[in-house]
C-alpha cells in the first residue's frame, strides 16, 4: 500500500486519513500523549554485526528496535541515533510552550517516522489554512533528519513526500553530533515557520491581483504576430488578425489560470491535499 503506515495517530476533528488506519484522538496531543497514542514509544539501540565466523564486522552496527527486536537499518558507526522522543523534544522545543501534535507515526515498518505539529492557523486569499512544522526521522541510513513548514497534512509516506517535495522552507542535518546542540540553526532557517506563512499569503494576494490591461495585452499580441499591412498579403493578414483574436482571448482565459496554479503550487495544492488526506475543508 502507498500509505506504508505500520501505526500512526490522528486528530480525529480533522477528519478521517483516506487509508482508515492509526488510532483516532478527540483533538490534537501533547509530545507526552502522540508518542504513547502513535505507537512510537520504543528506542533504537546500535547492535554489532558478527560474520559467520563469529567475529564482529567493523565500522558498522545494526539499528536494532527494543521493542520487538527488528533491524530497522545497517548504518557506518558514526551514525548517531537520533530518537523519537529526542525527536518531540527537538520540535516541542524549537516552537515553544504550548505546541501540539495534528498527526505522528511510523513508517516503512518503522525505518522512519514522522511528527506533525500544528501552527496558530492564518488566512491564504480568504481561506482558513492550518500551517504545520514536519518533523521527519529515518533508522536504516537512507535519509537525514528533515524538519519543513508545510500547509499538507501528513498521514502517509505518499503525503510526508508532497510535504518535503514541496516546501519553500526547510532545515536537515545528517546523523551525526548533537540533535538538540543545532536548535538555533534550524530556528533561523525556518525562521519559526511563521514568517513563511506570512509571505505565503502576501504572494498569493499579490500574485490573485496582478492583472493586464487589454491595451497591453494587444501589444504583446501584436508583437507576437506582427502584421505588416502594405507589404503582407490578403491571406497573411486575414490569418495574423485570426490568430491575434484567438491569443488575446486564450491569454485572458490563461492568466487567470496561471494565477491560481501558482498560487495553488504555493500553497501545495491545499484543497486537493486536504480531500486526499481526509483533512475537513
Amino acid at each position: 500500500m502507498a500509505a506504508l503506515v505500520e501505526t500512526m495517530a490522528y486528530d480525529r476533528t480533522r477528519g478521517l486519513p483516506w487509508h482508515g488506519l492509526g488510532t483516532p484522538v478527540e483533538g490534537s496531543m501533547t509530545s507526552k500523549e502522540a508518542i504513547e497514542l502513535a505507537g512510537l514509544n520504543w528506542k533504537v539501540n546500535p547492535t554489532p554485526i558478527y560474520d559467520m565466523n563469529g567475529k564482529e564486522i567493523p565500522n558498522c552496527k545494526a539499528n536494532m528496535r527494543d521493542s520487538d527486536q527488528s533491524i530497522l537499518g545497517i548504518v557506518s558507526d558514526r551514525y548517531t541515533i537520533v530518537q523519537n522522543s529526542e525527536a518531540f523534544e527537538f520540535t516541542d522545543s524549537l516552537l515553544g510552550e504550548g505546541v501540539t501534535y495534528d498527526t505522528a507515526g511510523s513508517l516503512r515498518d518503522g525505518k522512519q517516522i514522522w511528527l506533525l505539529a500544528k501552527m496558530p492557523r492564518t488566512t491564504i486569499l480568504g481561506d482558513d489554512v492550518d500551517p504545520y512544522l514536519c518533523f521527519t526521522n529515518t533508522f536504516d541510513g537512507s535519509g537525514a533528519v528533515r524538519v519543513c513548514s508545510t500547509p499538507v497534512r501528513v498521514v502517509c509516506n505518499n503525503t510526508l513526500n508532497l510535504a518535503l517535495e514541496t516546501t519553500k522552507r526547510s532545515w536537515a542535518t545528517r546523523h551525526v553530533g548533537d540533535l538538540a546542540g543545532k536548535m538555533h540553526q534550524a530556528q533561523v532557517t525556518l525562521g519559526l515557520a511563521q514568517e513563511y506563512m506570512k509571505k505565503l499569503d502576501e504572494d498569493a494576494d499579490r500574485l490573485a491581483n496582478t492583472k493586464l490591461s487589454d491595451g497591453e495585452i494587444e501589444s504583446i499580441v501584436s508583437f507576437i504576430f506582427p502584421i505588416d499591412y502594405i507589404k503582407d498579403t490578403q491571406r497573411k493578414i486575414q490569418n495574423s488578425e485570426k490568430m491575434r483574436s484567438i491569443v488575446i482571448l486564450l491569454t485572458v482565459w490563461l492568466m487567470r489560470l496561471l494565477i491560481w496554479q501558482t498560487i495553488s503550487l504555493r500553497i501545495v495544492s491545499l484543497r486537493t491535499t486536504q480531500r486526499i488526506t481526509g483533512q475537513r475543508l
